[in-house]
């Protein structure tokens, strides 16, 4: 019994020497990859639309709700750090900070003027740049389990939301992206996206069948590579529609705002 518990003991040690931590390994990885740096992008995904120029400026509205506490259960965490960088290696919009960061900028400012920076340090008034449009991310995430993410859907939103989680499947998920003019305040693009650990919302057909054998191992994804999935093919038709926007005409005597068509008694 000593002699097995030494050998033992020497077998996990040896395993544990050969075990080797490593970076940026393919399996580890979302439909969202690389890396941007102004409009230079690394390893973008290759079915990623993208713009010859900017339309403006954009802000992401951080994630809120009791939704996406219950989804942390599943190991699905904030989009918003992945839709930035959609947003910024599509080049299709400049992305301002108006989340968490926002907070340290006006801290940082708060130090110059208690006189604690340097001196040209420069964190003067006039330097934030506006932001022309936000988007807000939403999601529906379906699981097979109806005690899990379906009934959370259930007691939050009804008879209609534990509908809604009875029916869907762990490996689907739908994303919305709505597109808002911050000036006017009016929506001007909104778009809908889907993922699914089968065809991830038809984003791998892109690639061609180079992807061979990798779609039977992707069936085994985590939900939230799923998610990611649904919110690329969200933004890539978000990005679709921005392409051919042509604003509504406008109603009333004055123009928009002014007097809708629809009259009351």
């Amino acid at each position: 019994m000593k002699a097995s518990a030494v050998l033992l003991a020497a077998a996990l040690f040896g395993l544990t020497a050969c075990s080797q931590v490593s970076m940026g390994t393919t399996g580890s990885k979302s439909v969202v990859t690389g890396s941007a740096g102004g409009e230079n992008t690394t390893n973008a995904n290759s079915a990623l639309e993208h713009c010859s120029e900017p339309f403006g400026t954009l802000a992401v509205n951080e994630d809120s709700g009791n939704l996406y506490s219950i989804l942390g259960r599943y190991g699905i965490q904030s989009t918003v750090p992945a839709l930035r960088l959609l947003a910024q290696q599509s080049n299709c919009f400049v992305v301002v900070e108006r989340g968490a960061g926002l907070g340290h900028m006006q801290r940082e400012r708060q130090l110059q003027q208690s006189g604690e920076l340097r001196s040209g340090s420069s964190f003067g008034k006039g330097q934030i740049v506006a932001a022309d449009y936000t988007v807000t991310p939403s999601l529906l995430v379906g699981s097979n389990d109806t005690g899990g993410i379906g009934g959370a859907l259930g007691g939050m939103f009804g008879s209609v939301g534990a509908a809604i989680g009875s029916s869907l499947k762990t490996a689907d998920a739908q994303s919305m992206l709505t597109l808002v003019d911050n000036r006017s305040g009016v929506q001007v693009v909104v778009a809908e996206g889907s993922g699914s650990s089968m065809d991830i919302g038809g984003l791998f057909s892109m690639f061609g069948s180079s992807m061979g054998g990798a779609l039977s191992a992707y069936k085994k994804t985590p939900e939230g590579k799923v998610v990611l999935a649904a919110m690329t093919d969200a933004y890539n038709n978000l990005v679709r529609a921005t392409k051919n926007y042509k604003p509504q005409k406008a109603t009333g005597p004055r123009g928009m705002g002014t007097g809708g068509k629809l009259k009351v008694n």
